[in-house]
C-alpha cells in the first residue's frame, strides 16, 4: 500500500493476516485480502486501492454526496469478472445510505457515498470505479449537473482539446460556467453546474440543441451523428448521458485497465498543456494525484448552480 501502508502497528499485525483495520472517521473498515494484485500488470494491490481512496476522500465525497451510485466491480481486477452494480446488497452495513428510485417497471435502491468510511468500504468490495448520477437523492427527476462527453475520433488527443475549449467558448457566450476533467479513459468530461429546477427532459433538450449549433459551427471537426460511419474523422458532441438515470464517471474515480488511471479534474489552463492526456494521473504515481487534488482543479467553479432558462433564451438567439 502507498502512503497508508503501515499507518500503525495494530494495522501492520492485520497486514500479515487475511483483513486489515483501516480507521475513516469515527469508523473502522475491514480490509479483506489486502495484498490481493488487482492490476497485475502494475503489482496493484486492493490496499493499493484502498489507500489511494483513502488519501483522496476529502476532495472525491463531496462530489458524491447524496447522488445514486453505479459501482464497476472488478474483484479480480481488469481482465477477471466486470459487474456494474445498482441495487444495494443486502449484506452492507445498515451505516451505509442508500436511496430508491423509479425505473421501468419497478425500483431500484442505489448505494449512497456520504463519508470516508462508505468510500472505503465499497474499495474494499473491489467497486474500482464510481459513476455518479447528475441528480441528487432528494430530486432524482432534476439534475444539477451537465455533461457533454469528448472522445476523440481516433488518437489524436489534439482533436478533444479543441472540441472542449469550443464547449467553453459557447457556454461562456450562454452565461454557463463550466468545470473539466479527464475520463481516465479517451477523453474529456465538461461538467456545467445547474440549479436543479429543470427536469431531465429540458437539460437533454438544451444539450441536444447546444450540440447541434456547436457542429454547425465547426461542420468539418465537430458531429452530432449518432451512427459512427456517419462520423467520419469528425468528434462526436456525446450528450447521452444527460437523462434520467444515466450516469458519469465520477472525479478522482480509478478507472479499470491497465495502470490504474484516474478521471481527474483540470483547470482550463492546464488543457493547454500538451503533456496532459486523458491518463496522465494514475495509481503509478500517486503522489502526482495528490499533487493535482492540493491544487484543487475547480475552485473557480462556482458552487451555485446556475438556470437553463436564460440560456435556452440566449441559444435561440444564436441559431
Amino acid at each position: 500500500m502507498n502512503e497508508d501502508r503501515g499507518t500503525t502497528g495494530n494495522e501492520e499485525r492485520r497486514g500479515a493476516s487475511r483483513t486489515r483495520a483501516v480507521r475513516a472517521g469515527r469508523r473502522t473498515v475491514e480490509v479483506h485480502r489486502p495484498d490481493k494484485v488487482l492490476f497485475a500488470d502494475d503489482g496493484l494491490t486492493k490496499a493499493d486501492v484502498v489507500g489511494y481512496y483513502r488519501q483522496v476522500a476529502a476532495a472525491m465525497v463531496p462530489q458524491l454526496r447524496d447522488r445514486p451510485l453505479m459501482l464497476e466491480r472488478l474483484p479480480d481486477g481488469p481482465g477477471g469478472p466486470h459487474f456494474m452494480q445498482k441495487e444495494t446488497p443486502r449484506h452492507y452495513p445498515d451505516w451505509i445510505r442508500r436511496t430508491t428510485v423509479t425505473k421501468e417497471g419497478g425500483t431500484v435502491t442505489h448505494t449512497l457515498c456520504d463519508d470516508k468510511a462508505t468510500l472505503l468500504f465499497l474499495a474494499d468490495q473491489a467497486c474500482i470505479t464510481l459513476h455518479r448520477w447528475l441528480s441528487r437523492s432528494g430530486s432524482p427527476g432534476r439534475p444539477d449537473r451537465l455533461v457533454f462527453d469528448l472522445d476523440p475520433p481516433g488518437r489524436d488527443f489534439e482533436t478533444v482539446r479543441d472540441a472542449a475549449r469550443r464547449v467553453r467558448e459557447l457556454l461562456d457566450q450562454l452565461g454557463l460556467p463550466a468545470a473539466l476533467m479527464t475520463t481516465g479513459s479517451k477523453g474529456l468530461h465538461v461538467i456545467v453546474p445547474l440549479d436543479g429546477n429543470s427536469d431531465f427532459e429540458a437539460s437533454r433538450h438544451f444539450a441536444g440543441r447546444f450540440a447541434e449549433v456547436l457542429a454547425e459551427r465547426n461542420p468539418d471537426t465537430l458531429t452530432t451523428a449518432v451512427r459512427k460511419k456517419a462520423r467520419g474523422n469528425r468528434l462526436y458532441l456525446d450528450v447521452q448521458r444527460n437523462a434520467y438515470a444515466q450516469t458519469a464517471v465520477a472525479p478522482w474515480s480509478v478507472r479499470p485497465t491497465a495502470g490504474a488511471p484516474v478521471a481527474a479534474p483540470l483547470t482550463w489552463e492546464q488543457l493547454d498543456d500538451p503533456a496532459i492526456t486523458a491518463q496522465t494521473w494514475s495509481l503509478r504515481d500517486v503522489t502526482s494525484v495528490l499533487q493535482q487534488v492540493r491544487a484543487r482543479p475547480w475552485a473557480r467553479v462556482p458552487s451555485r448552480g446556475r438556470s437553463l432558462r436564460a440560456a435556452h433564451r440566449r441559444l435561440d438567439a444564436l441559431r
